[in-house]
């Protein structure tokens, strides 16, 4: 009788008074069905500071031409390429500083200040008038946006458990879908006075900025992200001892003595959680397969759209920034099907490791078949090409979503921020390795065509003197 009573006061979860994370956590015992109006919310959110990540490789080969930097025509996916890095080196130097400043202050101003750098810099993005300006603007938008790794932290704390993967599957599919709408916005929005003569002037700012239609479109959609943020609530924890009400639990199981004889007291409990997270494996082990996919992911991003840009003798497709917004779109559209109706099925017959191992190792050959798919004639590439990056682009959202689950799972509320952070930074630093590596990939292949692995030097010399205009 005595335990029976010792065992009803602990699991009463105990409040604090003026603790926000308190607050949400009452919210959560009162919540009945999948709150829509939250993952609205935040879906709003993360597609506003996902949308000028991969925005500008639809125009980008052609903003590179314009900036007259490249001395041959091969040349212009390498400086291509740091462009497209500058970003994730910017997010690479500051993930752990704001993971550490979510943990300490709260996810919400986080989440807020980079969706308004995303509305200052991308602005500012789209008036670049040379190279390194470029350059400049997309760094300090990368070093200031730092809300992924707080907004999964979030997605996990504001959902009751049975929510998570969907939560954090709305998050993963909003942040999917940023990365090929805002292709699309590039490749349909960029040149507008060249597409559309009749609505734009090639003497207003869109026809002296060819490519800033797409990136103001995208900042006044993340200007809406911001007035969102208003309506979040702060999921932290803010009382003395930063701890949650589910320390109820913990007590019970100090109080209750173990089969073996042994108690677990709370030194111990607090000695384990305090341990580094760098020591956390199961951790450790989702962030690396989080950066060698990583890595690959947005290599891919890049070489994709300049690989379909390129001209015909360099083995490209010819294709326009509008063709590529097209199958973007197309793409958009098939994956916000799958993540939304067929994702949390598939989670819950397979779980988030059999999904993550499936999807890499069905991408090694849709990847193979790319330059067979390059031989096909009309409608026929249109069409196999569409699955092709569609498929891709639902193998991808299923890894990242598989790996974000596993990393929340991994560590308590009051590390998730730092544990976020380190993700994100080790992250970054490969998607910064990525672009710039695969556009010095794919301007040194398109140098060597006709060798069968080492270049054809001969080849090399006959153009070393050809400038590209001619």
């Amino acid at each position: 009788m005595a335990n029976n009573g010792l065992q009803e006061t602990l699991l009463k979860k105990q409040y604090h008074e003026n603790c926000p994370g308190c607050v949400v956590d009452e919210m959560k015992e009162r919540q009945e069905g999948v709150p829509i109006k939250k993952l609205l919310t935040m879906g709003t959110i993360v597609l506003s500071a996902a949308l000028p990540i991969a925005s500008l490789y639809p125009f980008l080969y052609f903003m590179i031409r314009d900036f007259h930097i490249a001395k041959r025509e091969e040349d212009i996916n390498f400086y291509a390429g740091y462009v497209g890095a500058s970003y994730m080196l910017g997010r690479t130097l500051t993930s752990i500083f704001w993971g550490v400043v979510a943990d300490r202050y709260g996810r919400k101003p986080v989440i807020f200040t980079g969706v308004i750098a995303v509305f200052v810099f991308n602005t500012l993005f789209g008036l670049s008038l040379n190279f390194w300006m470029a350059i400049g603007t997309r760094f300090l938008l990368g070093a200031l946006n730092g809300l992924l790794g707080p907004m999964k932290a979030y997605a996990s704390e504001i959902f009751h458990h049975k929510y998570q993967a969907v939560a954090l599957s709305s998050i993963s599919a909003s942040w999917a879908i940023g990365l090929i709408t805002g292709p699309a916005l590039g490749g349909f929005l960029a040149q507008p006075a060249e597409k559309y003569p009749a609505t734009f002037s090639p003497n207003s700012i869109f026809g002296r900025f060819p490519y800033f239609l797409p990136c103001l479109c995208i900042s006044l959609f993340a200007l809406i992200g911001a007035i969102c943020c208003f309506w979040l609530p702060e999921t932290l924890h803010m009382h003395p001892c930063n701890s949650s009400p589910s320390e109820s639990y913990d007590a019970l199981e100090a109080a209750l003595p173990k089969f073996n004889g042994k108690t677990e007291t709370k030194d111990g409990r607090e000695a384990a959680s305090a341990k580094s997270l760098l020591k956390n494996w199961p951790l450790m082990s989702s962030i690396i397969a989080y950066c060698i996919f990583s890595l690959h992911d947005m290599a891919y991003s890049e070489i994709c759209s300049l690989w379909a840009e390129s001209p015909r003798k360099f083995g490209g497709l010819s294709y326009s920034t509008q063709s590529v917004g097209e199958i973007l779109t197309i793409t958009g559209c098939g994956l916000l099907v799958f993540q939304l109706f067929l994702y949390p099925f598939v989670e819950k017959m397979l779980g988030p490791i059999n999904i993550a191992r499936i999807s890499g190792i069905l991408s090694i050959p849709l990847l193979t078949s790319y330059p067979y798919i390059a031989m096909l004639p009309g409608i026929a590439l249109a069409v196999v090409l569409n699955c092709a990056i569609l498929l891709k682009s639902v193998l991808s959202t299923s890894i990242i979503t598989g790996l974000f689950i596993l990393q929340n799972n991994a560590v308590e509320q009051h590390q998730r921020g730092a544990a976020n952070g380190i993700a994100m930074t080790a992250m970054s630093l490969f998607k910064a390795v990525g672009p710039a590596g695969g556009g010095a990939i794919l301007s040194w292949a398109q140098k060597r065509q006709h060798a069968a692995f080492f270049p054809d030097f001969r080849n090399l010399l006959n153009q070393k003197q050809q400038p590209y205009g001619c």
